[in-house]
């Protein structure tokens, strides 16, 4: 399903710089035991990094326990994205879809072109702080 944009947004720029926020401490559902599983994703996100304006910084806590792997994607001017129900091997998926939100001209990341997980995992779409929507 595509989202409808946003009204009254401030166009970012679409060279702008992304951020992918991987959280350290997720574990894999039924596996309490081990090194965190989030661990893993945010050094394979690291170490695979190689779009264009997307940094990777490790977080200890995202708060979304229940659905971890879980990694958050911001910009800018733009939409923060917070993806859940991810795997150890999911580093390619967000980078793809980070350099999609790079790209972006309307701060939104595109739906179609997104990686499966990213559309099955999205957990929210959080307006920046500039959004000001029209009310009638």
């Amino acid at each position: 399903m595509e989202l409808p944009a946003p009204v009254g947004t401030d166009a970012p720029d679409a060279s702008g710089a992304v951020t992918l926020f991987v959280c350290t401490t997720c574990r894999m559902p039924g596996v309490p035991d081990g090194p965190p599983a989030g661990e893993a994703l945010a050094q394979a996100a690291r170490a695979a990094t190689g779009a264009a304006g997307v940094q990777v910084k490790p977080v200890r806590c995202l708060a979304n326990c229940k659905r971890g792997l879980t990694a958050a994607i911001v910009r800018d001017g733009g939409w923060t994205y917070v993806f859940g129900d991810l795997a150890p091997d999911s580093a390619p998926d967000l980078l793809a879809g980070a350099a999609l939100f790079a790209g972006s001209s309307d701060g939104l990341m595109p739906w179609r072109c997104r990686p499966d997980s990213l559309k099955r995992g999205m957990i929210a779409r959080v307006p920046p702080l500039s959004f000001c929507e029209d009310q009638k």
